[in-house]
């Protein structure tokens, strides 16, 4: 049996460990001990980012902002997604996740961060969209576990209703938020409704032949 390698570690600012691991040329993520991602798993964060970005193809200098860079997987879903002009903003907090994208030798978001068209910021996302009122055509959120948090209980705030007047504000109008959560939130979803959105839900498994049911939430501010 291939033994699992461990790569790095960080604490999250709210003192969660994360620890970075490879095994048999996958790489997984643990929060604590609990797997949280891994490169085996990633379809539904690829479907979230088409799902909203193919509609912005053709849109003249479409601008997104991604909260959570992860293993990269829904950067780098949204920049083939994407037209030319198109800007993909990011925003993680973990200084050590940004660094293990960057490490050309695992090959998770290296070459995606080096796309043009992308701007990080190592940033809490919340701040980054209560500085930018009504700049996005969308904005999707795959930090954490969803509105139920794992990694930080700060978290919780970009899922109540502090977070979703920031994250509607921060859209142009006619702009969508999606949301992508490990499992169905209904309480978040009449929490995105009371604010005014519409939203539609769909599930995507983990894996793209099967695996457990992931919740896509899309929540569309009107025009």
């Amino acid at each position: 049996m291939k033994k699992f390698e461990k790569l790095g570690e960080a604490t999250t600012p709210e003192g969660t460990l994360l620890t970075l691991h490879r095994h048999d040329g996958d790489y997984l993520l643990r929060a604590d001990g609990g797997e949280l991602m891994s490169t085996r798993r990633h379809h539904s964060e690829d479907r979230l980012a088409e799902m909203v970005c193919e509609p912005l193809r053709e849109t003249p200098n479409a601008r997104v902002l991604i909260g959570g860079l992860g293993l990269g997987f829904t950067l780098k879903a949204a920049l083939r997604s994407l037209g030319d002009d198109a800007r993909v903003e990011i925003a993680e907090i973990v200084g050590a996740v940004i660094e293990w994208n960057r490490n050309p030798e695992y090959g998770l978001g290296h070459d995606a961060l080096l796309d043009p068209r992308v701007t990080l910021h190592h940033a809490d996302v919340g701040q980054v969209l209560a500085a930018n009122p009504e700049a996005y055509d969308a904005v999707m959120l795959d930090v954490d576990n969803g509105a139920e948090a794992i990694v930080s209980t700060g978290n919780d705030r970009l899922y109540g209703a502090w977070g979703i007047r920031a994250a509607k504000a921060s859209l142009r109008p006619g702009g969508k938020l999606a949301y992508w959560c490990a499992g169905a939130e209904p309480a978040f979803v009449r929490a995105l409704r009371g604010a005014g959105l519409t939203v539609d839900a769909s599930e995507e498994p983990a894996y793209g032949a099967g695996g457990p049911m992931h919740a896509l939430y899309l929540a569309y501010r009107p025009g």
